[in-house]
């Protein structure tokens, strides 16, 4: 932002150095076909390109490790874990991840427009009902790590907080162990 600011000062400057420095006389047509076609073209074309460039950068790259579910409802959240064996965990208000890795959130709403943010991990993305929104998030080191809803969704909506808790990637299998036990009681 701050190059295309010094970019486009630079240009208005020397403009206006050119304008000043030939005192002869000039059809305003041309200035005005030249620069209101061509400067706007230029600009477009360099917020495009950079546009393009941010955008490749923030997309996932490669196949995430895991692929956990975060499912909103006023005033709550419910996260889907995978058990290692084609099914599925579930646990409320905790989020369960290997650290060091990928890990795909699928977030969805059950009811009205929440907003699931990991200020430590990630950008936010909203959970809107009847559709699954991606986030990629992950953990540099093991912890834990506080989440919210970032979205206003009613009286509730200060409660919505969850907990991420990002496990040691040799303790994987063991979590997931662990948790599946936990559920099934």
């Amino acid at each position: 932002m701050l190059i295309g600011a010094g970019v486009l000062t630079l240009m208005v400057l020397g403009l206006l150095a050119a304008g000043f420095g030939r005192p002869r006389p000039v059809r305003e047509g041309r200035w005005t076909v030249g620069l209101g076609l061509w400067f706007s073209i230029a600009v477009l074309s360099a917020l495009l390109a950079a546009g393009v460039w941010v955008g490749e950068r923030l997309l996932p790259r490669g196949d995430a490790v895991v692929t956990v579910e975060a499912h909103a409802r006023q005033w709550g959240w419910r996260f889907g874990h995978p058990d290692g064996r084609g099914g599925r965990i579930e646990t409320d208000g905790t989020l369960h991840i290997p650290a060091g890795q990928p890990v795909d959130v699928i977030v969805t709403s059950a009811d009205v427009i929440h907003s699931f943010w990991v200020p430590r991990l990630a950008g936010k993305i909203d959970a809107i009902p009847g559709r699954a929104n991606r986030l990629r998030i992950e953990a540099d080191t093991p912890g834990s790590f506080d989440g919210l809803c970032a979205e206003f969704c009613g009286l509730g909506h200060a409660g919505m907080r969850f907990r991420v808790i990002a496990h040691p990637p040799d303790d994987w299998p063991a979590v997931l162990e662990t948790l599946g036990e936990e559920t099934a009681e």
